[in-house]
């Protein structure tokens, strides 16, 4: 285990110093080329701001894992739909992409992966009493979680340092796991979670409040579509007897938000892909919290559902859902009462000072 840590220090610091001494040229030349993010009645930064930091993620993380990684076991068909949705991200950030042109690539990146790497999800592992997967279900379920992560991520990115922050968790998380592993087809995916690790935190660098860059749709949906592989990779590993939960638990905060936002939307009589300022980080702000603050309190909420599903591992896996939907529940039930008393509260003391 020494070893494979010691190996893992390479691509992490080598993705560390790419991304961190990529950015501000990418800052400057962004500036100067007016390829900036303008603020609008949906987004929270007030400034111009460049949104090119994917390319200094990417650039660190695939130079860090090419170089030190193995680029077997199915690793190879992850970069290339990486790369491929790389390039939609990066046309959007520059010039506006269709969804429907977006969504097209997501399915190209996610068909490399399930049907040439045969990466996806063969079995619930006994929740609900559901075990081995029929084939077809296996990539219907597959590909709604590859889907579903990549954009669960890119919808989190709505504050400064927060979706930075919850792929960090997810890869350092996910490292730790795979850095233990003796199978060797396991161990490989430690240097896909450390090098992502590692240009993720040269970018944070830049991207904590107030934020000099953003990552954009090039950094989210690529982040998203890499946390994705490994969360399936993770659960196939079997590696612990809950990994569909731990999983679950390590992406509570991109899971609960995007599954919370398209509720609500559709219980108030819109589309699921409107967007509007429902989602939790949004929530938190409207209670009075600081951006720096809000990102912090879902770190803290994340690392609590990973704790609770370590705590009650002796459950069933259909209890530890249970409890983790529960958790998921409260914690929503608190925002929405917290925002209502705080409108309520506002509205009153406007009405006193007429």
């Amino acid at each position: 285990m020494l070893e494979s840590i010691i190996r893992n220090i390479l691509p992490f610091s080598w993705a560390f110093l790419i991304s961190v001494f990529a950015i501000p040229s990418i800052v400057q030349v962004a500036h100067k080329k007016r390829l900036l993010d303008e603020p609008n009645d949906r987004t929270i930064h007030e400034l111009l701001t460049p949104r090119l930091g994917g390319l200094a993620i990417f650039a660190g993380f695939i130079s860090a894992l090419t170089i030190f990684g193995k680029i077997d076991y199915g690793i190879q068909h992850m970069l290339a739909g990486s790369v491929v949705i790389f390039f939609i991200g990066l046309k959007d950030d520059i010039v506006s992409v269709s969804a429907v042109k977006k969504f097209a690539v997501q399915i190209l990146a996610t068909g490399v992966v399930m049907f040439m790497a045969d990466i996806r999800i063969t079995s619930l592992q006994g929740i609900f009493g559901i075990y081995l997967l029929d084939p077809g279900i296996s990539y219907i379920l597959t590909f709604i979680v590859i889907i579903g992560l990549t954009n669960a991520i890119n919808l989190i990115d709505g504050l400064d340092g927060l979706a930075g922050s919850i792929v960090s968790v997810c890869c350092l998380s996910f490292g730790i796991y795979f850095i233990t592993a003796d199978d060797k087809y396991v161990l490989a995916y430690s240097y896909v979670a450390f090098s992502l690790l590692g240009s993720i935190l040269g970018f944070l660098r830049y991207n904590i409040h107030k934020a000099k860059i953003f990552m954009g749709d090039t950094g989210s949906l690529v982040c998203g579509f890499i946390i994705s592989v490994m969360a399936i990779k993770f659960i196939e590993t079997k590696m612990i007897d809950n990994t569909p939960t731990v999983a679950m638990a390590i992406l509570f905060i991109p899971i609960l938000d995007t599954a919370r936002v398209f509720i609500l939307r559709v219980l108030a009589g819109k589309s699921p892909f409107t967007p509007d300022k429902t989602h939790v980080h949004h929530k938190l702000i409207e209670m009075g919290f600081s951006q720096l603050s809000t990102v912090f309190v879902l770190i803290f909420i994340n690392i609590l559902a990973i704790g609770l599903v370590l705590l009650f591992n002796y459950l069933s896996l259909s209890m530890q859902l249970i409890l983790l939907f529960s958790y998921a529940l409260l914690f929503s039930i608190i925002i929405e009462i917290s925002t209502g008393i705080k409108k309520i509260s506002s509205t009153g003391n406007a009405k006193i000072n007429i």
